[in-house]
């Protein structure tokens, strides 16, 4: 009879080996070979790079950067977040394993004298009672069941693993794009700050020349107007700059009361752009490996699902010693009892039916997700790669304009100090010259804001060889 348990224990256990995961292929997303706004050959080759923000070369922004994976709040959620997942893919893991308990109890038993049915002879106090055993069960995981919830738990904890690589990603993205919003701002303010001190010295002019009766009141009014005006513009950069700092701040886990960036009007460098194909995003972007992963998770869930129609199999394992007084340790005192036990699911209200149904739902709101996520991706690499193209060429307009706008300044000017046109003139043409000269810092700051996000839409920028052996 002993050899007969241990042969249908052994048997079970050997049977352990089934899988009711469909494995499903990975979907495919039809790509183009190259994007349609994709760079010349001639530019550089995508070299992933960690640190991305350093092709900018600003040292204060590569010293910001470092400050958010270390007190960022959102990305500390984040860690935790996947702390928690992949606790709950160890957990698990336990299912592989038999689950061993100790089992003690020391009693003393008394009856009623009033027990229905209780004999006249029975006593009404049966002593003690004591009982130390070990308990020990395992799953005979025979149709994967328990491997496909550890392959779910897994993927999932991947996924959370890509997901706080994407939110990292996303939080030195969204501090690079503060921070150079930040330096155009200055920009703007330095180039203000210059003209209000041109004005303020065409504003002199125009009194000293009415006081001279060369000119009329009429311009020392335009001159003033003028002056007013740039100075309430610079008032109007200083609240957008406070706003930037204290955006910057809170990406940086610090409290905006305390924080402060001095002013800058060093350049920022643009770095040129990577050479890259379409299908790089399904390698390098953290969103697409998180799709991916939950594609994987869902499969599993599939598996596990179809495995509950099936029966379970348990082996249960009972050893120790009873005694009715602390001699638990006499010979005769020992027990145990080994075997395997069935679970047949018969009836369940259609519940495993439509856990079913749940799971194959779910895989197919993976796929379609893991789609859309490519196809997004995809469109916002082509979005700041044309975004790049068209402002670099109304960049290069817009240079041109200033250039002229500021040459037609100083020939007003020069003629309104000869006497040869009015103060109307030179504030047409100076106005002109700034709102030129003004849109040359915006659209400068707008095509670094599109390379950060090209970077972010590329999975994590680049850096490049070629780069650092021009610097040597």
């Amino acid at each position: 009879m002993k050899l007969r348990t241990v042969l249908v224990v052994s048997a079970a256990l050997l049977m352990g080996g089934c899988d009711m995961e469909p494995n499903l292929p990975l979907p495919t997303v039809a790509l183009s070979a190259r994007y349609k706004e994709a760079p010349s050959p001639g530019d550089v080759p995508l070299d992933p790079s960690g640190q991305w923000w350093k092709t900018f070369g600003d040292r204060t922004l590569d010293d910001l950067e470092a400050e958010v994976e270390i007190a960022n709040p959102d990305l500390a959620a984040a860690l935790a977040a996947n702390d928690r997942a992949r606790a709950y893919a160890a957990a698990a893991q336990a299912g592989l394993y038999p689950e061993i308990d100790g089992v003690g109890e020391l009693s003393y038993n008394r009856q009623s004298n009033n027990r229905p049915l209780r004999s006249a002879n029975q006593p009404t106090d049966f002593g003690a009672n004591q009982i130390d055993a070990q308990a020990a069960s395992y799953e005979v995981d025979f149709w994967g069941r328990v491997r496909d919830l550890i392959k779910a738990a897994n993927a999932q904890a991947q996924a959370s693993a890509d997901a706080l690589a994407q939110a990292k990603l996303e939080l030195h993205a969204e501090l690079a794009s503060a921070y150079i919003q930040l330096r155009g701002t200055d920009a703007e303010a330095k180039l203000l700050a210059d003209t209000t001190a041109n004005y303020q010295a065409a504003y002199d002019l125009t009194r000293l020349r009415l006081a001279a009766q060369i000119s009329p009141p009429i311009d020392v009014e335009r001159a003033e107007t003028q002056l007013e005006t740039v100075k309430a513009q610079a008032l109007d950069l200083s609240v957008r700059r406070s706003s930037l700092e204290d955006a910057i701040a809170a990406l940086v886990g610090q409290s905006a009361s305390a924080f402060k960036i001095a002013p800058s009007g060093a350049p920022i460098a643009a770095p040129r752009r990577p050479r890259t194909a379409p299908a790089d995003v399904l390698l390098r972007r953290p969103d697409v490996a998180e799709s991916e992963r939950f594609i994987e998770a869902a499969n599993a869930d599939i598996g596990a699902a179809r495995a509950a129609f099936y029966p379970r199999f348990t082996i249960n394992l009972l050893g120790g010693s009873q005694d009715t007084g602390l001699n638990l340790l006499t010979p005769g005192n020992s027990l145990y009892s080994l075997g395997p036990t069935m679970s047949l699911p018969l009836f369940d209200g259609e519940l495993r039916k439509a856990q079913l149904e749940a799971a194959n739902a779910s895989y197919a709101q993976t796929v379609a997700n893991y789609r859309s996520t490519i196809l997004r991706a995809v469109r916002e690499v082509e979005d700041n790669l044309s975004a790049l193209r068209w402002l670099a060429a109304e960049s290069h307009a817009t240079d041109t304009a200033a250039e002229a706008a500021r040459k037609a300044a100083d020939m007003a000017m020069k003629l309104y100090r000869d006497g040869a046109s009015s103060y109307l003139d030179v504030v047409t043409a100076q106005n002109a010259a700034l709102e030129a000269e003004r849109l040359v810092i915006v659209l400068r700051t707008r095509q670094l804001d599109a390379n950060v996000a090209l970077m972010l839409a590329l999975g994590g920028g680049w850096s490049t060889k070629a780069d650092e052996t021009n610097q040597m």
